[in-house]
Protein backbone atom coordinates (compact mmCIF):
# COMPACT_ATOMS: atom_id res chain seq x y z
CA UNK A 1 0.00 0.00 0.00
CA UNK A 2 1.30 3.46 -0.74
CA UNK A 3 1.06 6.57 1.40
CA UNK A 4 -0.31 9.88 0.15
CA UNK A 5 0.03 13.19 1.95
CA UNK A 6 -2.78 15.72 1.48
CA UNK A 7 -2.70 19.39 2.47
CA UNK A 8 -6.12 20.80 3.28
CA UNK A 9 -6.95 24.45 3.87
CA UNK A 10 -7.17 25.40 7.54
CA UNK A 11 -10.87 26.23 7.20
CA UNK A 12 -11.71 22.60 6.35
CA UNK A 13 -12.76 21.33 9.74
CA UNK A 14 -12.47 17.58 9.33
CA UNK A 15 -10.65 15.02 11.40
CA UNK A 16 -8.08 12.94 9.51
CA UNK A 17 -10.25 9.84 9.94
CA UNK A 18 -13.20 11.65 8.31
CA UNK A 19 -11.09 12.62 5.30
CA UNK A 20 -10.04 8.99 4.91
CA UNK A 21 -13.66 7.77 5.17
CA UNK A 22 -14.74 10.31 2.56
CA UNK A 23 -11.95 9.26 0.22
CA UNK A 24 -12.76 5.57 0.72
CA UNK A 25 -16.46 6.20 -0.01
CA UNK A 26 -15.71 8.15 -3.18
CA UNK A 27 -13.17 5.60 -4.41
CA UNK A 28 -15.79 2.89 -3.85
CA UNK A 29 -18.40 4.97 -5.68
CA UNK A 30 -16.11 5.43 -8.68
CA UNK A 31 -15.33 1.71 -8.82
CA UNK A 32 -11.65 2.17 -7.98
CA UNK A 33 -11.99 0.10 -4.78
CA UNK A 34 -14.16 -2.86 -3.91
CA UNK A 35 -16.39 -2.66 -0.85
CA UNK A 36 -13.86 -4.65 1.17
CA UNK A 37 -10.92 -2.54 0.05
CA UNK A 38 -12.77 0.69 0.82
CA UNK A 39 -13.82 -0.59 4.24
CA UNK A 40 -10.21 -1.53 4.99
CA UNK A 41 -9.00 1.91 3.92
CA UNK A 42 -11.61 3.54 6.17
CA UNK A 43 -10.60 1.28 9.05
CA UNK A 44 -14.09 -0.18 9.33
CA UNK A 45 -15.80 -3.52 8.91
CA UNK A 46 -17.75 -3.97 5.67
CA UNK A 47 -21.00 -3.66 7.61
CA UNK A 48 -19.92 -0.42 9.34
CA UNK A 49 -18.65 1.00 6.06
CA UNK A 50 -21.96 0.34 4.32
CA UNK A 51 -23.69 2.22 7.14
CA UNK A 52 -21.63 5.39 6.54
CA UNK A 53 -21.94 5.46 2.74
CA UNK A 54 -25.16 7.48 2.91
CA UNK A 55 -23.30 10.17 4.86
CA UNK A 56 -21.30 10.78 1.66
CA UNK A 57 -24.23 10.38 -0.78
CA UNK A 58 -22.85 7.06 -2.02
CA UNK A 59 -25.12 4.13 -2.77
CA UNK A 60 -24.13 0.69 -1.58
CA UNK A 61 -25.36 -0.59 -4.94
CA UNK A 62 -22.39 0.26 -7.09
CA UNK A 63 -23.77 -1.19 -10.30
CA UNK A 64 -23.86 0.87 -13.52
CA UNK A 65 -27.29 1.50 -15.04
CA UNK A 66 -26.09 0.10 -18.37
CA UNK A 67 -25.32 -3.23 -16.69
CA UNK A 68 -28.75 -3.28 -15.06
CA UNK A 69 -30.39 -2.75 -18.47
CA UNK A 70 -28.30 -5.57 -19.99
CA UNK A 71 -29.20 -7.93 -17.15
CA UNK A 72 -32.89 -7.00 -17.37
CA UNK A 73 -32.90 -7.67 -21.13
CA UNK A 74 -31.76 -11.24 -20.45
CA UNK A 75 -34.87 -12.01 -18.40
Amino acid sequence: MRTVEISLPDNVELEDKDVIKFLAAKLYESGKLSLGQAADLAGLSKFSFTEILADYDVSIFNYPASDIRKDAAKI
